[in-house]
């Protein structure tokens, strides 16, 4: 099993930037890959961005591609979200996921792992 943890959520003003993290814990042994995705009020949980295990490989959502970016540092066994240029359509619960692939999917099923959210409020 794996925890996943995340934190860095919060209201910030159209324009602003947050940084989400993610920690996992437990079995934390195997190369997942790692993604973010996020849910908005009354709409399906959407991809947003996500890496290969080294990191040598990142995929982004066509509605974030320039303003986010994923990173993450496997001794630390964290995965971070850098929003930048953030709009009030960007409003969402942002969730973490671990995958067994080495390829990340942009599908939910394709994720085994969850963390519970963090909520961001982008205000116009």
């Amino acid at each position: 099993q794996v925890q996943l943890v995340e934190s860095g959520g919060g209201l910030v003003q159209a324009g602003g930037s947050l940084r989400l993290s993610c920690a996992a814990s437990g079995r934390t042994g195997s190369s997942y890959s790692m993604g973010w995705f996020r849910q908005a009020p009354g709409k399906e949980r959407n991809f947003v961005a996500a890496t290969t295990w080294s990191g040598g490989n990142l995929y982004y959502a066509d509605s974030v591609k320039g303003r986010f970016t994923i990173s993450r540092d496997n001794a630390k066994k964290s995965v971070y979200l850098q929003m930048n240029s953030l709009k009030p359509e960007d409003t969402a619960v942002y969730y973490c996921a671990a995958s067994q692939y080495y390829v990340p999917r942009r599908s939910e099923s394709s994720y085994d792992y969850w963390g519970q959210g963090t909520q961001v409020t982008v205000s116009s």
